[in-house]
């Protein structure tokens, strides 16, 4: 019985994403249709521009890289019932730290990359750590707080290669730091292709974050602040330390995203080359879709950085514009949220009938 339980959660833990990733596909059909052009011949140029060659494969896992990381720091929050809206900024000040940090420090290449690494986790940690002190010490809402402080630290950072740490010696005085040197670089795991150390960083992460959610009583605090914050805290469970704790991975791992990018693949912090992309947002979706899962995280965040990349092969070579994948992006976050609501709804109902038997 114990081993069928088990299968059912499972079964439903795919389920719910695999719908809706169809409702996606549909809607992207009717949209195709609508266009004029062929269905089937548009996903099949959509599918060979994420997955044709080795190549293209390669792409969309280095470009699955940075969603992975949020992802798995939002699914972190998640699970501990926090609100933590704040990825976008604790990737952009992991980002800006970690580009400082490689120009700066001194030493060989290695070490270089290590505290670059290192510091692009504390900026992010500390960050998000900020919004989860205000929450425990004046009451200020993470929702909240954690996406006001997007916007001071997007700005702060643009501010930092605007001014100070601008790279100076190009004629097009671009806002952005200067070059990281090679030898701090991340290394490329196949000659040629853009993925990068960064993506088996991004899924040990996953694993050392599953291991410790499932089987550690770390872990176990996590889960059940997040499942019952109340029963949690009768059963001795220090609610202000693991909000505190996890505010501080959570933001960290994000930070540890704009770290690989900045090390990995763009070798400077430049303004927007993160906020641009959608990296945080798009994390975001894959920790809804899986349910806050770490594993099933990895999964979604190469599924929509499939999509988007799979989308500009489409946009190459076909009539049918960009806007398809967001079209699909659109319904699934339409879906997580219904999904979301309807599991508030049902909480709040049961909620409601337990005080009217009392």
């Amino acid at each position: 019985m114990h081993f069928q339980r088990k299968l059912q959660q499972l079964f439903k833990s795919l389920a719910q994403p695999l719908i809706a990733v169809l409702l996606g596909i549909l809607t992207g059909a009717l949209a195709i249709s609508l266009v004029g052009e062929s269905i089937w011949e548009t996903y099949k140029v959509m599918w060979d521009g994420a997955f044709g060659n080795f190549y293209f494969v390669t792409a969309t896992l280095a470009r699955s890289t940075p969603i992975i990381l949020v992802g798995l720091g939002l699914a972190l929050a998640f699970r501990a019932g926090v609100f933590n809206m704040g990825a976008e900024g604790q990737m952009v000040l992991g980002a800006v730290s970690a580009a400082l940090a490689a120009l700066y420090v001194p030493g060989s290449g290695i070490i270089k990359m290590v505290v670059a690494i290192i510091a692009g986790f504390l900026a992010g940690g500390l960050w998000s750590l900020l919004a989860g002190w205000m929450e425990t010490r004046f009451k200020v809402q993470l929702l909240i707080s954690t996406l006001l402080l997007n916007y001071v630290a997007v700005l702060f950072a643009g501010y930092l290669v605007s001014e100070p740490f601008q790279d100076k010696t190009g004629s097009a005085a671009l806002a952005q730091t200067p070059m990281i040197d090679k030898t701090a670089w991340l290394p490329k795991l196949f000659p040629g292709m853009s993925i990068h150390m960064g993506f088996i960083l991004a899924l040990t992460c996953a694993v050392i974050l599953f291991i410790i959610l499932r089987f550690t009583s770390a872990g176990y605090e996590v889960s059940m602040l997040g499942k019952n914050p109340f029963f949690a805290e009768f059963g001795g469970i220090n609610r202000t330390k693991v909000l505190l704790y996890s505010m501080f991975f959570s933001g960290g791992i994000a930070g540890l995203a704009g770290s690989v990018e900045v090390l990995g693949s763009q070798y400077r912090y430049i303004d927007g080359a993160l906020t641009v992309p959608g990296y945080a947002w798009t994390g975001l979706m894959a920790a809804l879709l899986a349910n806050s899962n770490p594993l099933g995280t990895v999964m979604a965040s190469i599924m929509l950085a499939a999509l988007q990349t799979g989308a500009m092969g489409m946009e190459r070579n076909t009539e049918v514009p960009l806007e398809i994948a967001s079209v699909i992006q659109g319904v699934l976050i339409l879906f997580v949220t219904a999904k979301i609501t309807l599991s508030w709804w049902k909480a709040k109902k049961k909620a409601g009938d337990l005080h009217g038997t009392v």
